[in-house]
């Protein structure tokens, strides 16, 4: 059974573009890993700043090694001076 994450990343006011940028960056190598099954990016219409990843995952394991990945680990050097706050990461499993 596959693995539904919901990543929730609020930027900074003023740091909306580059983090955008950042994270439109992430989704070319991401989908190329093994274990990605789908990874969608989303923007607020309502508050631009609210940015939001919709991933599925083959299990576990391939979420894990994906948050090993050089790629994400970059990009999560940077995150501090982007986000307002720790990014949210939510697991899920299909129940029904």
């Amino acid at each position: 059974m596959s693995l539904i994450v919901v990543a929730l990343l609020p930027a900074r006011p003023d740091k909306i573009e580059d983090t955008r940028a950042l994270l439109l960056g992430l989704i070319a190598p991401t989908r190329a890993e093994a274990g990605c099954i789908s990874y969608q990016l989303h923007q607020n219409n309502a508050n631009p700043a609210d940015f939001c990843f919709i991933e599925e995952w083959k299990d576990d394991d391939a979420l894990d090694q994906h948050l090993a990945t050089p790629h994400l680990q970059a990009a999560r050097e940077r995150m501090p001076e982007l986000l307002a706050g720790p990014p949210d990461i939510r697991r899920y499993s299909l129940i029904g």
